[in-house]
């Protein structure tokens, strides 16, 4: 069925249930797993054409993106299940997802989603509606 699953986390306690159902379904059917978080940019009022200038709220994230995919591998590794972990810097979370999942031929991506609606969705949006509605493969959805 799936040979290999991305899981999607930003190691919050709703994204650790992603990562256990995950991985639950990685090891029913023997496939790898793809762990991926996501930095998202932190302005839009940068000029694009301005070279990128990392600081040091830029290197901590880097540090807990790299900590939050640790603790998942740790996880997989406790249930010998092969994975592989990817840290997407200053990009749109669903938008990522979808990219990392296609460049790595994924056949499901497994995410939390916050079930926020009606003002809370449009203001703060909807990245596992919109790995959902744009993505090409299934999805998982954990709540």
């Amino acid at each position: 069925m799936f040979k290999h699953i991305l899981i999607a986390t930003d190691g919050s306690e709703l994204a650790a249930k992603a990562v256990t159902t995950g991985l639950e379904l990685a090891k029913a059917l023997a496939a790898e797993v793809t762990f991926v978080a996501v930095t998202e940019p932190r302005t839009h009022l940068v000029p694009v054409s301005l070279p990128p200038v990392l600081t040091e709220d830029d290197e901590a994230l880097k540090r807990a993106a790299e900590t939050v995919l640790a603790n998942a591998g740790a996880e997989a590794t406790k249930l010998n299940i092969t994975c592989r972990s990817v840290h997407v810097f200053n990009d749109f979370p669903a938008e990522a997802i979808l990219k990392e999942a296609k460049a790595r031929d994924c056949d499901v991506i497994v995410m939390a989603s916050h079930g926020r609606r009606g003002l809370a969705r449009l203001v703060l949006g909807g990245e596992t509606l919109r790995v959902v509605t744009h993505g090409a493969i299934p999805v998982l959805v954990c709540r």
